[in-house]
């Protein structure tokens, strides 16, 4: 039992050990100065590509509307059915049916509701200013605690918190 602790400890600070880098000091593969311009204190290395600081944030309507628990209420029922009918195939007591049919519902109704919010709720227009001098703007529907003046960086078209 010790041995396989031992073991499983050696690896994990192996792995830990592979994960950690050196610091990005360079000088271009000059050792011996700076001749010819060639050198490079690694300032530039560590610059972040897509990172910036948000300019501004604008709310943008969606301009659709639904009655409040629409989506809920509809998620609900087709959760219910189905949870009902999946149950009853499988050969599922009474019991388990009507189990069933309550996570169905609840599942249904929690989906529905997400559902109806990202189709009628509010998107938010957020503007960029990059490292690198350019600005973007980005529309999404939650800010996930962006604000005014955040150091923010544009992943896969989505601002994110750095």
């Amino acid at each position: 039992m010790k041995i396989r602790l031992i073991a499983v400890g050696a690896i994990a600070s192996l792995a830990l050990a592979g994960c950690a880098t050196s610091p990005g000091y360079s000088n271009g593969g000059n050792y011996g100065g700076n001749s010819g311009g060639g050198y490079d204190n690694g300032y530039n290395q560590n610059r972040c590509n897509d990172c910036g600081i948000v300019t501004r944030i604008n709310t943008v309507a969606s301009g659709r509307t639904a009655p409040t628990a629409t989506g809920a209420i509809l998620g609900g029922l087709v959760g219910a059915v189905a949870g009902h009918e999946i149950s009853d195939h499988t050969g599922g007591s009474k019991g388990n049916q009507n189990i069933a049919a309550v996570a169905g519902a609840v599942g249904g109704a929690l989906a529905g509701n997400k559902i109806q919010q990202n189709v009628t709720g509010n998107s938010y227009d957020i503007q960029v200013r990059m490292d690198d001098g350019r600005v973007i703007m980005v529309n999404q529907k939650d800010l996930g605690g962006i604000r005014e003046n955040t150091y923010v960086r544009v992943v896969n078209g989505r601002v994110v918190l750095r």
